[in-house]
């Protein structure tokens, strides 16, 4: 299990930041002509998993996104 980007190398100069926050989630961003450019990366527990890891995924998905948005404020 994990996650991870494949970054052509063309294109390894216009990316600003990579960032893992654990083995599901994870996200790049580029810079773009006009705006950046967010790719998120997530690997979510399957139907077989219990409603605990399920919820904690979920809660560790919002706070990435909510990070991401404080991010492209700054």
């Amino acid at each position: 299990m994990g996650t991870g980007f494949f970054v052509h190398h063309k294109a390894v100069p216009v990316v600003k930041r990579v960032e893992f926050f654990s083995d599901r989630v994870s996200y790049v961003i580029l810079r773009g002509r006009w705006c950046s450019i967010v790719v998120l990366n997530v690997h979510a527990p399957g139907e077989e998993k219990g409603d605990d890891s399920k919820d904690s995924f979920y809660e560790e998905l919002e706070q990435v996104f909510f990070f991401i948005i404080f991010l492209s404020t700054m």
